[in-house]
This record gives structure tokens, C-alpha cells and sequence, in this order.
């Protein structure tokens, strides 16, 4: 081929032309990666995701959120920093005006002294004038939500539980208490006390919830009384009912139009190794406020149905029954034993109903009240189990008002921990440090070994 200087020229051009254009498409891919963010999550059960209950939290924030890390900068050769802006980045995804500022309390100690730190590494979370303190060390989705759920509750409201009566308590650290479900209703902004209604004589007004929790002595009537003028006056109730006898509380149980049949509910879905199988599983439940989006199942141990009359019967209240359990067990109106038989003649067959949602408006306020057939369930010896944490705090912030944040708490990760067996652990070892190095080296001799044939 003949170059001539025509052709060098065009040549060049060409060139040039790929070089300007190569260089152009670098600079927009650069500016593509910068503006814009693609990311998968691959670990499993979607651990670096937010859940869906936390997006839906934060988005029911209205208004800047404010957070400030005071953090050394290089800890132990990591870049805390930078780890912390990973982790915030999720969150601002979800609410765009999160603002992260990072503080080095060694470049800055007069602002650290100013913010109060408790500990070195330390998250200041502002919403609205108020702020809550979190040591990074405990940051974690759940921990991180529950302090801007906490700073979004301004209310005076309490829980109140009712006392005096042998109630399961909800700071008590006995295994039939509820303790460690008062622990998580405080993480959560949850103001909660008290009531002897001997001595008060009438329940608070500025009570978000009433909760009576399996009383085992019997209520004076002046106390179911001023029960009663709680209800009448538009009050909110979670009334937690085994099968036991009502202790009083009649009144309060025809005023809801409850149907409350002797027995106790079992279920062959989780087997016992000894004794009868009163494990109900709830799996099935309604279209309401409190379980519309729950997915989890839940344990009742020890359940009795809770029915009602027909809702005609009841003035102004709207009735929902909650939750099913006992998909293919009864109601065991006879003596309970470790393999109950159905009777078909008394025993009613599941699934069963064993809690109920009520709402009505009263005084111009909206009232509600649930009614579950099972105390167990919110223990500490059982809230660990399945959703029941999950479930007993939608019902409490179904009650106290704050539909809003009924959300369900971030999912466990599934591939966090590796479990291996000791018998294992030493196959691996005998693996690796032995049958391998020995198979290289019997595979390098016989190589040698042929090669020199070879030669």
C-alpha cells in the first residue's frame, strides 16, 4: 500500500478521533460512577438491605435527621470513617436528608466535650430539637431505628399495667413476667408504670394503654369500676386472658360482647417431649393495622379462644378477629392429657380465634382495645420465640396511637455464623495440613521422577 501524505493525515485523524472520543467516554463513565450508584446485596437474607419495616419507619419522619459520629478517624489500622459512611449510606438511600458529619474527637475535643460523649466512638442522632446518644459499638439497624423512633415520640403517654393482683409484671424477671417485653417497649420510646387501682382509684388520663396481664386474685369492684370508666371515657385496653377464671372481670368481658369458651387450645403442629401439646402456632391472621403486613409465625402456649357476639349486639364497636392458631387442633374442653383425643360431641375443632381487636370512637377520640387469649406468649420465658416480640409491640403501638411506626424489626442474618462440629473442625485440619501438603509433594516426586526417566 501506498502511504502518501494524504493517507498519513487521514491516519492521523483517525486517531486523534478515537482518542478524544475514548478519553470522552472515560470522563462520562466517571461522571456516571459518581452521580449515580448501582448496588446488589448478595449476603443472605439481604443483611446489608434495610428491612422493609425500617424503610417504612423512616419514611413516616418528616424532617432533617441529623447525625453526628465522633469517631477517631484510624483505629487500629481501620478507617472508622469510612466504615461508618458505608453503613449510613443504606439509610440515606431510603431518606435522602440524613446528614452524616464525621468528628474526630482529637482534631475537635471542644465540640466532643460539648455533645456529652459517653464513650470514645459515639453516634449523636438529631430530630426536631432532640437528640439520643449511641455508642458505635452498638450500631445496628435495629438500635439505630429505635433511637429515631424514640426521638419522634413526644407524648407524655404511659403504659400502664395493672398491680396487686399477682399481674404478670412489666419489669419482672420472673419467667412468667414480662419484663424483657417492658426492656424493649422503653428502646422504643415507651414510657410505661404501675397501677394499683386499690390505691389510685382511677386509672391515669394520660394513660396511652391499660394492660392486664393474668390477675391471679380477685379485683374489688371498685377497681373493675373504674376499669369500666376507663373504657367509658374512650381509654384503651390490652387485656390479656389465659384460661383461667375472670378474677372479677366479668363486667369488663360482657361490655366487649366477649364469648369466652372453656378449654384450652391444642396443636400437634409443635410437639412437647412431655406433657400436652398446648404449643399453639399462629400463622394466619387478618387484615388490620396490627397484622396486615405481619409474615412471621407466632407460639401461644396455652391459649383459649376468645369469640363474641354478633357486632349488632355491641353497640358502636367494630370487631376483628386477629389471629388464627391451631390450623388442625381443637379446643380440649376435657381433662388435658399427653395425647388429647377430639371429641366431637364438646371439643371445638381449629383453627380457633384467639385474639380480637375492638374499635369504636368515643368522647371524640378513637378507642381500641385487644383482647388475646394467651399471656404466655409476651413472657420472658416465650418472646424470643417466632414474631411474638415483633407481634406484642404492633399491638402496643396500634394502641397507644402510633400506627405510623407498627413495623416489623429487622430480619435476623442468616449467614453470619458458621456452625461446625468439633468431629469437623478436626477433619479440615487433617485436610489441609496434612492429606494436601502430602499430595503436592508426592505429585511434585512423581513429576521429578518422570521427567529424569526422560532424560
Amino acid at each position: 500500500m501506498n502511504i502518501t501524505r494524504n493517507v498519513r493525515w487521514q491516519l492521523l485523524a483517525q486517531g486523534g478521533a478515537f482518542v478524544l472520543l475514548l478519553l470522552l467516554a472515560t470522563g462520562l463513565l466517571s461522571w456516571v460512577a459518581r452521580e449515580y450508584r448501582a448496588e446488589w446485596d448478595v449476603t443472605a437474607n439481604a443483611r446489608n438491605t434495610l428491612s422493609q419495616g425500617t424503610q417504612d419507619a423512616l419514611r413516616q419522619l418528616d424532617g432533617p435527621v441529623s447525625i453526628t459520629a465522633y469517631a477517631i478517624a484510624q483505629d487500629g489500622g481501620s478507617d472508622l470513617h469510612k466504615l461508618i459512611q458505608e453503613k449510613i449510606r443504606p439509610w440515606q438511600r431510603v431518606k435522602p436528608d440524613i446528614a452524616l458529619t464525621l468528628v474526630d474527637p482529637r482534631d475537635d475535643p471542644k465540640r466532643a466535650n460539648a455533645a456529652g460523649l459517653r464513650s470514645p466512638n459515639e453516634l449523636v442522632i438529631e430530630y426536631k430539637k432532640r437528640s439520643e446518644h449511641l455508642p458505635l459499638g452498638e450500631f445496628n439497624e435495629q438500635n439505630l431505628v429505635n433511637a429515631m423512633i424514640r426521638l419522634s415520640r413526644t407524648s407524655s403517654a404511659v403504659v400502664y399495667w395493672l398491680d396487686g393482683h399477682g399481674e404478670r409484671k412489666l419489669n419482672g424477671a420472673a419467667n412468667h413476667d414480662l419484663g424483657e417485653f417492658g426492656r424493649q417497649l422503653q428502646l422504643k420510646g415507651y414510657k410505661f408504670a404501675s397501677l394499683n387501682l386499690s390505691i389510685a382509684q382511677d386509672v391515669p388520663r394520660n394513660t396511652a394503654a391499660l394492660i392486664i396481664a393474668s390477675p391471679q386474685a380477685d379485683l374489688q369492684e371498685t377497681e373493675v369500676a373504674a376499669i369500666r370508666r376507663h373504657l367509658d371515657a374512650g381509654g384503651n385496653l390490652l387485656w390479656l386472658l389465659d384460661p383461667e377464671p375472670l378474677r372479677g372481670l366479668d363486667p369488663i368481658a360482657e361490655f366487649l360482647g366477649l364469648v369466652l369458651t372453656p378449654g384450652t387450645v391444642v396443636d400437634f403442629a409443635v410437639k412437647p417431649r412431655s406433657g400436652p401439646p398446648i404449643l399453639a402456632v399462629g400463622s394466619n391472621y387478618a387484615r388490620h393495622p396490627v397484622t396486615s403486613a405481619f409474615r412471621l409465625n407466632t407460639l401461644f402456649p396455652g391459649s383459649r379462644q376468645i369469640g363474641t357476639v354478633e357486632p349488632s349486639e355491641r353497640e358502636g364497636w367494630r370487631m376483628t378477629p386477629l389471629i388464627e392458631a391451631a390450623q388442625r387442633g381443637w379446643v380440649e374442653t376435657g381433662k388435658l392429657d399427653d395425647k388429647p383425643v377430639f371429641d366431637k360431641d364438646r371439643d371445638l375443632p381449629g383453627p380457633v380465634n384467639i385474639a380480637t381487636a375492638f374499635e369504636r370512637t368515643a368522647n371524640d377520640r378513637q378507642q381500641r382495645v385487644i383482647v388475646v387469649g394467651n399471656g404466655n406468649f409476651l413472657s420472658n420465658a416465650f418472646l424470643g420465640n417466632g414474631g411474638n416480640l415483633q407481634l406484642g409491640v404492633a399491638m402496643l403501638s396500634w394502641l397507644s396511637g402510633d400506627d405510623k411506626f407498627i413495623a416489623i424489626p429487622p430480619r435476623p442474618a442468616a449467614d453470619v455464623q458458621l456452625n461446625i462440629d468439633q468431629m469437623t473442625l478436626y477433619l479440615i485440619a487433617f485436610t489441609f495440613l496434612l492429606v494436601l501438603p502430602l499430595a503436592f509433594a508426592l505429585t511434585g516426586i512423581v513429576v521429578w521422577w518422570r521427567r529424569r526417566k526422560a532424560v
